[in-house]
């Protein structure tokens, strides 16, 4: 079992979404991210989605949402050839805590402090997932009041076109 990624591009319908969330519901897929952007083409929008299974079971999915009548194009993202990052907002208490050690975590990541009001400070971490994990494990020992991450994004390295016509 291990995560992997696709990315659909899609007719931008009203229910597209709905209708691909519903598919790997029907399948038993768990969706541990899904995240939806627009593209440089206003009728087609763009889905990544990431899951954990087995190779086949993820062929399967991608199989399955191929078949459904506004996807266009959809394809597994291999990071090596790829770039995946995900975004993370977390906001961290400053009382009673080294502040000094947790900024020097902080940055030590390439995190930057976007805010400081009221004994709080909040940090922004555009990263790779893993890095992401790797990130909120080392904060665990200081006050984490909340956070939140948005889902992967991907693109693939180097000149890659695609007709949707």
């Amino acid at each position: 079992m291990k995560k992997q990624c696709m990315v659909l591009l899609v007719q931008n319908n009203a229910g597209v979404l709905a209708r691909v969330s519903s598919l790997f519901m029907q399948r038993g897929f768990n969706i541990d991210s899904l995240t939806v952007s627009s593209t440089d083409n206003p009728h087609v929008s763009r889905i990544t989605v990431m899951t954990t299974g087995d190779k086949r079971s993820f062929s399967q999915i991608m199989k399955q949402t191929a078949k459904l009548e506004e996807a266009k194009m959809i394809f597994s993202v291999e990071p090596a050839f790829s770039l995946l990052r995900e975004l993370l907002l977390v906001k961290f208490s400053t009382q009673g805590q080294d502040t000094q050690t947790l900024r020097d975590v902080v940055a030590s990541f390439g995190a930057h402090v976007i805010d400081e009001s009221q004994g709080c400070f909040v940090a922004e971490l555009t990263e790779c997932p893993e890095r992401i994990d790797e990130f909120l494990e080392a904060v665990k020992p200081y006050h984490m009041i909340e956070m939140c991450r948005s889902g992967a994004t991907a693109l693939e390295r180097g000149h890659v076109t695609y007709d949707l016509n």
